[in-house]
Formats: C-alpha cells, sequence, structure tokens
C-alpha cells in the first residue's frame, strides 16, 4: 500500500511536470525560446517513457506535437 502510494505520488508528480513544459512550449515568445524549451520538455517525457511513467509511444507523439509547436512559432 505505502510502496504503491509513493510511486503513484511520484508519478503524478512527473506527469504535471511534463504538462506543465509542454504549456511552456507552447506560451514561448520566440522560435529560440521554444526550441529551448522543448529541449527540456523531451527530456522529461524521455525519462519518464524509460521509467514507464508513460508509454513509449505516448512519448514519441508528446515529441511530435512539441516539434510542430517549435516549428509552428517560426
Amino acid at each position: 500500500m505505502v510502496l504503491s502510494r509513493e510511486a503513484r505520488s511520484r508519478n503524478r508528480e512527473t506527469r504535471s511536470r511534463i504538462r506543465t513544459a509542454i504549456r511552456r512550449v507552447q506560451e514561448a515568445g520566440s522560435e529560440e525560446q521554444a526550441d529551448e524549451l522543448r529541449r527540456v520538455a523531451v527530456a522529461l517525457v524521455d525519462r519518464a517513457a524509460t521509467r514507464r511513467v508513460i508509454h513509449p509511444n505516448k512519448a514519441g507523439h508528446i515529441k511530435s506535437r512539441l516539434d510542430r509547436l517549435v516549428r509552428a512559432h517560426s
């Protein structure tokens, strides 16, 4: 019980960090800033996928979406 509760808490924090990073990319002012924030978000997503917090395929979808967001800034 205790272990699963702790893991659930950690996983929620990780997913929250990912959502916040994605939101920051969306709200970036310039293409350079968006690209820098995308790198941070991709690192979080890759780490979460490696640790199976999110499915690896979902990680790919998120990274593709981030790339499209950065291209839209140009």
